[in-house]
């Protein structure tokens, strides 16, 4: 059985010979803000205050020093243990006092002992990435007062928060006094604890990591999953592999990472969440890889090619498969929807390609039915079940003859009669329609970014007494006709409610032409082309378009 310790730790012994603190490569990256630093900083002032036998606790730390290891590698507490190296490198540089400077110098490095058998080091040594800029900027005797935010660059985030941080402590404790800063100096060290948990075994130091962040720590379930996945592998691999993790969350930033998890878990379990996805993931996904030795398996066959799928998916950047424009143009429209369901597949496709048609055919088929439940008002927990079947479809072999991938004779003669109806009332559903009704009266099709893209009504909602609507229209044409497709242009500017309600000369010229925010969409071109707007031309019109939509996804 393996050996766990825990005790209470006074600083000065935490920053002492007794302990050689290492980073390990896989390990996440140095994160504090600034903001964290200096709310350290005046915690440790208002203990300063108190009584002076009253101590000071920071929570704990949990490392691992397995048998032939000189150095403790440090599994969680990173950024406290680097932070606190900050503050007394900064009380170091900024003390006017020869023999303090020198004692706080003796926490933040080891000078090295002949007769001990000690060795010359830094108390913390950082992740090679960041070692050698933490050594010669924060650790080196009188570094600190050099840093300069805008003169210097840094490599990566992690430098950069670590020497706004150190910049940021230094300007605070400079208004200090010298006997100020001794006092705090002897809080820090002395009355200040970490409760110190170690073990000789790696992995029941991720044990207890995973329940002390299932309790509140500030970790993420990719952080987790990395220290599991990555401290499952040789001693030898884990640098490189802690690369491959590191490079791909960068690449897709801290959101789309975590999203890059929930997507992979859909994939695998093929249904909707049903437990947290760090319970879940790490017991239906992740369990099967790290119980049969196959970790490395789990990065180079899963995480690394969804990665690069998902990557692709975000950017709308596909380009694996040569002429990828038309797949791109799939992508976009599909990110148009009001929900995320879709994404599972498309990594399965991306993933699993046949050819570039075949992708081609099936994003555009995964549109349609992504369409079809939008239009539909799907729940979220029907959109999770349709989503789900498909998903069992693709890994039996189906394809593009997925039964669920397809609309059935009734779900295609609903979707005709939604889209026949008062589109407009259905907030999601009207800006997605008439944008891709807008792609199929256009030549060639022109995509726009929907964020700046209203919804306007031709025929107005509350047409003024006594004006030309309510001559041309009865109330009972009104309220059949104001919220279809064929009374409906696409703007790029927000609506200006004083002049929806002109006439229609008078709107074509000075609202819908207004800044030539309409010129971009054909859509709306086609409305300013008619001399003017009756209920004929609506009919005529709403057959046009929904016969347009029903030949586009095939109804």
């Amino acid at each position: 059985m393996k050996k766990l310790e825990a005790h209470e730790v006074a600083l000065a012994k935490v920053f002492s010979s007794d302990y050689e603190f290492v980073i390990p490569d896989y390990q996440r990256p140095y994160r504090w803000p600034a903001e964290q630093a200096t709310q350290l900083l005046e915690d440790l002032r208002e203990a300063v205050d108190r009584d002076p036998d009253d101590p000071y606790f920071l929570g704990s730390i949990v490392l691992v020093k397995e048998d032939g290891w000189a150095e403790m590698q440090v599994i969680d507490g990173q950024q406290r243990l680097t932070t606190l190296t900050i503050l007394l490198a900064v009380l170091r540089d900024l003390s006017t006092d020869v023999e303090a400077a020198n004692l706080l110098d003796l926490h933040v490095r080891e000078p090295g002992n002949k007769i001990q058998g000690l060795v010359a080091r830094p108390r913390l040594r950082l992740r090679k990435r960041d070692e050698h800029f933490f050594r010669d900027h924060v650790q080196k005797r009188g570094s600190i007062l050099d840093l300069r935010i805008g003169v210097q660059q840094w490599e990566n985030d992690a430098q950069q928060r670590i020497a706004e941080n150190a910049i940021a402590l230094r300007e605070e404790l400079a208004n200090w006094s010298e006997e100020r800063r001794l006092a705090l100096a002897a809080t820090v060290v002395n009355r200040t604890y970490l409760v110190v948990v170690r073990t000789s075994d790696l992995p029941s130091a991720y044990r207890i990591f995973s329940v002390m962040n299932s309790r509140g720590l500030e970790l993420s379930p990719a952080d987790i999953f990395k220290s599991k996945v990555v401290g499952a592998l040789p001693e030898a691999d884990r640098k490189a592999y802690a690369a491959k993790w590191e490079d791909l969350e960068a690449d897709l930033g801290v959101d789309g990472f975590a999203d890059l998890f929930a997507h992979i878990r859909t994939v695998f379990l093929k249904y909707r969440p049903r437990k947290d996805l760090l319970t879940e993931f790490g017991q239906e996904v992740l369990k099967n890889y790290l119980d049969t030795g196959t970790a490395a398996e789990f990065v180079d066959e899963v995480l690394v090619p969804y990665g690069a799928a998902y990557r692709s998916i975000l950017a709308r950047d596909y380009h694996l498969l040569g002429d990828a424009g038309e797949i791109n143009q799939w992508l976009e429209r599909l990110h148009r929807l009001d929900n995320f369901d879709w994404q599972a597949p498309a990594l399965w496709a991306i993933t699993h390609r046949v050819d570039r048609s075949w992708l081609v055919e099936f994003l555009r088929r995964l549109e349609r039915l992504g369409a079809w439940m939008l239009v539909s008002r799907f729940t979220t927990h029907s959109r999770g079940q349709r989503i789900a079947k498909l998903l069992h479809q693709l890994e039996s072999g189906d394809g593009l003859d997925a039964p669920a991938l397809d609309l059935d004779a009734d779900e295609r003669l609903e979707m005709v009669r939604r889209l026949d109806g008062d589109v407009y009332l259905q907030t999601p559903v009207r800006k997605f329609v008439l944008l891709r009704l807008d792609e199929l009266v256009s030549d060639p099709a022109v995509a726009h970014d929907a964020k700046i893209v209203t919804v306007e009504h031709v025929l107005p909602q509350n047409p003024k007494e006594g004006s030309s609507w309510t001559t041309l229209f009865t109330p009972e044409q009104r309220v059949f006709w104001t919220h279809r497709l064929a009374n409906l242009v696409l703007l790029s500017r927000n609506k200006n409610s004083s002049a929806s309600n002109f006439d229609f000369p008078t709107k074509k010229t000075k609202y819908f032409m207004s800044g030539k925010s309409a010129v971009s969409f054909a859509l709306t071109s086609q409305v300013l082309a008619h001399a003017e707007w009756t209920p004929d031309v609506l009919e005529r019109r709403q057959g046009e378009l929904v016969g347009l939509l029903s030949k586009a996804w095939d109804l």
